[in-house]
């Protein structure tokens, strides 16, 4: 970038004159000529030389009289609302690119960092506004401590390591199966600790399959994680669907390997990242993650160490989710794919939903399954119409919408809860305990047992391996809510 370039920050508070500084210092980003802001007490004055100038919704005028070519909106504390005003305000300007500094749960209590502002992109016009969590604070508990994810390199885990960057952690063990996701999110993280981005944690790589039982009690015990949040699952309704033995073993059996290899080790924490598709399961992955919902509460008592479940809905732009995809349909012409108008969803940022993971983990009790407060479910319909006005086009007019009809084990509406269970508030914004019915703890280990044989090789029980008929078999009584799939092949 030329040092030419003529830069807007939308924002006059600490972030917008801490990212100012940063790119004065680096001298290479160009040249910051104006603040806007709607603070009367700031507009009229200077910031560090910078004049100020609003209020924001003049931002056409004052951008072009101050020839400004990029916008940059460091506001951390704007709710959904003041950032689509923001937005639509800059868009009127007709500037080359505007970027947002996003993650207020990054820096709500720390410092602003350049390095941590991307373009703006529709899912930040979309979220409720989120819950405010002073991190360091929330954090505290894992100072010094030895902290292990699985799913590192998703997108909820991607997040909780970033944010672990302030929470003062001796180690940050990164751990996934794929190796490209482990190398993306430790070259991020290391990336953003020499740009000043947290403290001082020592981040260790660690490729390995949840399912390798042995593996995972070597590790684990060789690890010695004092806190574990595990987050690695297959996710994909219509994929686990379409694999159905395979999700079983990867959610519910890595889970219990991990559970376990963590009890043996004497792990003080563990926290597993749980989905509201396991309230009434209608899919095979609903229902590998109430299974191991009722592993990590099961084994909650045989050691000293809490174990519990956090659950929750969808998280906005999550790799694989529906934003990335109504996106790219965006970008090639249409048509936007719904699959029923009336197809709802609960919606939280990933990074709300991330800090609200890592306060949980420090403050809630062993045997507990909390739930985070999602506010009401948005329409998808909606969602999508709202992002083909983001991209500057009419929907149902210059993007057509189609429906495509439910998918596979899939749902109208989600619920956090049964009809029959309740929730009660917990001291902490955000976070609900649940008071739950155990439904598969009487007879957990025997079902762990009857699909065991389906998810491995066992003398004399060879014809149950890999039999999907078998393991619906097996599921149904278990899970009355399950889509009951036509002609279900054997194998």
């Amino acid at each position: 970038m030329s040092k030419e370039k003529r830069l807007a920050i939308v924002g006059a508070g600490f972030a917008g004159r801490e990212i100012a500084g940063e790119i004065e210092h680096k001298g290479v980003f160009g040249k910051v000529v104006v603040f806007l802001d709607d603070d009367g007490e700031k507009v009229g004055g200077l910031l560090d030389g910078i004049p100020v100038e609003g209020p924001v919704v003049d931002a056409p005028e004052i951008l072009k009289r101050n020839r400004v070519q990029e916008a940059l909106i460091a506001v951390p504390g704007a709710t959904g609302e003041q950032l689509r005003k923001i937005y639509l305000a800059l868009k009127r300007a007709d500037l080359e690119r505007i970027r947002i500094l996003p993650g207020i749960s990054q820096i709500v209590d720390g410092d602003a960092h350049l390095i941590q502002t991307r373009e703006l992109s529709a899912q930040d016009l979309l979220g409720r506004n989120p819950v405010l969590i002073p991190l360091k604070e929330s954090l505290f508990y894992l100072r010094g401590k030895r902290v292990l994810i699985t799913g590192a390199g998703g997108s909820i885990g991607g997040e909780l390591a970033r944010q672990l960057l302030s929470g003062g952690a001796q180690r940050l063990y990164l751990f996934d199966h794929g190796e490209n996701n482990v190398y993306e999110i430790e070259k991020e993280l290391r990336l953003l600790q020499e740009e000043g981005v947290g403290e001082a944690a020592t981040i260790v790589p660690v490729i390995g399959d949840l399912k390798d039982r042995d593996y995972m009690h070597f590790i684990i015990k060789r690890l010695r994680a004092d806190v574990i949040f595990h987050c690695a699952a297959y996710k994909h309704v219509p994929l686990t669907e379409a694999n159905p033995v395979e999700g079983i073993k990867n959610n519910v059996f890595g889970t219990l390997n991990i559970v376990d290899a963590a009890l043996e080790a004497g792990t003080s924490r563990f926290v597993l990242v749980s989905t509201d598709k396991a309230v009434a399961p209608s899919c095979v992955y609903g229902a590998t993650k109430t299974i191991a919902e009722e592993i990590v509460l099961s084994r909650n008592g045989r050691g000293g160490g809490a174990f519990m479940v956090v659950r929750f809905g969808n998280v906005l732009a999550s790799r694989g989710s529906i934003v990335p995809l109504f996106t790219k349909q965006i970008l090639k012409g249409g048509p936007v794919t719904i699959t029923d108008p009336k197809v709802s969803r609960f919606f939280m940022t990933i990074p709300e939903a991330a800090s609200l993971v890592l306060k949980t983990g420090g403050v809630g009790e062993g045997g507990s399954l909390y739930i985070l407060d999602m506010g009401e479910p948005l329409s998808i319909k909606e969602l999508a119409e709202q992002m083909i006005r983001f991209y500057g086009y009419r929907p149902h007019e210059e993007i057509a919408v189609r429906y495509i009809g439910l998918r596979p084990g899939e749902k109208l509406t989600e619920r956090l809860w049964l009809e029959s269970e309740s929730t009660e508030a917990t001291d902490f914004p955000g976070i609900l305990r649940l008071k739950r019915q155990a439904s598969l703890q009487s007879d957990l280990e025997e079902l762990l047992g009857e699909l065991r044989s389906v998810c491995f090789l066992i003398g004399g029980k060879e014809q149950e391996y890999r039999n999907r008929k078998r393991l619906k078999e097996i599921l149904d009584p278990h899970f009355p809510s399950l889509i009951p799939v036509p002609n279900e092949p054997e194998y």
